[in-house]
Parts: C-alpha cells; structure tokens; sequence
C-alpha cells in the first residue's frame, strides 16, 4: 500500500510553556511523506489558546469550549486526520518528533498497522523520574497484556502510530474521555487483530513541577479501564 501523508495529532491542555517548542519540532522533523498538524486544545485558560491562534495558517486548530479529557481530544483529532498514517504526539516534550522515521518504520515496510514506541526496550536515552511511576506502569501494562493477549512492553506510552485502515476499524468503537484511552486503544488493536510492532524510543520525562498532569488516581481508573474495555466490551 501506498502511503502519501502523515497526520500528527496534538492533544493540548494548558501547555503554553512547551506547545510552540513542540510544534516548531514537529515542523522540522524531516518525513518522506507530506505532513499535516492537527492540534485539538481541550478548553485550555493558560493562555494555549491565545498562542494557537498563531500557527491557525500552519496547522489545523481544533477548540474546546471545555476541558473535556485526553481521550476526547484524541478522538477528535483522528475524526479531523486525513493522512495515511497517524500518529499521537504530547504537547510536552517527554517525545521527539525527529524519531517519526523510526516509528513509522514497521508501517512503511508493510509489516505493521500500529506501532508504539516502548521507553522500555530502548538503546536511547531514558530520564529516570519516579520508581512509583515505574511499578504502575509496568503493572496496568501486565495486566493489559492478561487480557488482551499481547506482550507489549509500555502500553501507557504516549508514541501510537496507526494507519488509516486502523484507525476506521477502531475509531467507532472508543468511547474514553480521559487517561482511559491508552488501554482502551489497546483493547481494539487486540480485538481487531491488528499487527502491532514495538520500537524503542527516547523518553525526557517531566516532574510534576514541569507541568506533568498523570497521578496515582489515573493509575487505578487505568486499572478499570483495562478491565473494562477488554472483558465489559
């Protein structure tokens, strides 16, 4: 198959510190495929809005009126995609752009319709942030793979890539708001059958004081999540 575009869809909430940073990475990284920026700004009032309203000419600008989730933001930014391929990118800047190449990689030689990008199975640099954070991660993405039947490594992670195909099988089936739709996009990859690859990637993870938002409460609702989407379907 043929791919032609690439859409990066950029979930933001109150991340006017690190969103020009991340857009102007975003535009620079280097892609044989035309690239389209869709940036979904989940009721923003730091000030996010006000930045956006910038790059309006550059890249598609989705505005909530209200904050809304995560979750809701992704599945509007794969309603407004039109690439071949699409993937998520965090507003902050825990994820490089410049290793698009590398993640759309399995894609683009017709072995993968989604990869994720593991900060667990990497030769890249990985800051090291909270042991807490660790052991949770490492638990919701055991418990994810009882049930699903996969053997991912991070399936919290924030690098997902799908094509187009994926995303038309998938899509009408989420219904996360929030932190949720990390395994609940999991759940369909595995109910779909879709091949999935992992490719190890470099993480520059950020303390709370930096602006991360993700506490132990989205640790156990990841938990029902899991449980959820993959047994209460």
């Amino acid at each position: 198959m043929a791919y032609n575009k690439i859409s990066v869809i950029i979930p933001a909430f109150n991340e006017k510190r690190t969103l020009p940073r991340i857009i102007s990475a975003v535009q620079d990284a280097e892609l044989p495929l035309e690239k389209e920026i869709v940036i979904i700004d989940d009721g923003s009032n730091d000030g996010t809005r006000e930045i956006l309203e910038q790059y309006q000419n550059s890249c598609k600008i989705i505005f909530h009126g209200k904050n809304q989730g995560k979750g809701t933001a992704i599945r509007r930014g794969f309603k407004e995609a039109t690439g071949d391929i699409i993937i998520i990118q965090d507003a902050d800047l825990e994820y490089d752009p410049h290793e698009y190449r590398l993640l759309i990689g399995p894609i683009l030689a017709g072995d993968a319709d989604v990869v994720y990008g593991s900060r667990f199975i990497t030769p890249f640099p990985r800051r090291i942030l909270y042991f807490s954070h660790y052991i949770a991660n490492k638990l919701v993405t055991f418990i994810s793979n009882m049930l699903t039947g996969l053997n991912l490594s991070d399936m919290e992670t924030g690098y997902k890539v799908f094509t187009r195909d994926a995303i038309e099988k998938i899509l009408p089936n989420l219904k996360a708001r929030r932190f949720g739709i990390e395994p609940e996009l999991t759940a369909q990859v595995a109910q779909h059958n879709l091949r999935i690859y992992e490719v190890g990637i470099s993480y520059k993870g950020r303390t709370y004081h930096e602006g991360k938002k993700i506490n132990w409460k989205d640790g156990l609702a990841a938990i029902w999540h899991i449980i959820r989407f993959n047994i209460f379907r």
